[in-house]
């Protein structure tokens, strides 16, 4: 199991990611999004996730409705301005291989350590 949480803030989600796999004792790599550029193949693996490119675009506060991303529709458009803004994606998203999970979601992360068990 390999076990990344890509972070652009520090937020209540991602803490509560990082409690779980702690408390588990799995360990996992923190990739901060201000250092790390992600790839097209990274953005295509997290938009499958969510389900489409615009899910992946945290639009939760007035900061993040700023960001020009916030307000386009097309998917390609959408994936190549998060490539230029990675601080522009919702917090967290955890990875494992090519399966992929945006925000908090235990019940797929438990389903990954049961599958790996």
């Amino acid at each position: 199991m390999n076990i990344q949480i890509y972070v652009g803030k520090k937020n209540p989600d991602v803490l509560k990611a990082e409690r779980f796999f702690k408390e588990r004792r799995v360990p996992y790599q923190l990739v901060d999004l201000k250092k790390h550029k992600l790839g097209v193949k990274e953005l295509a693996i997290f938009a499958k996730a969510a389900g489409n490119a615009s899910a992946l675009v945290d639009r939760s506060g007035m900061k993040a409705l700023e960001r020009p991303v916030a307000h386009m529709s097309s998917e390609s458009l959408i994936l190549s301005e998060l490539q230029n803004d990675p601080m522009a994606l919702v917090s967290p998203i955890v990875r494992n291989g090519t399966r992929a999970t945006v925000g908090v979601d235990e019940a797929a992360w438990q389903a990954w350590l049961a599958a790996d068990a």
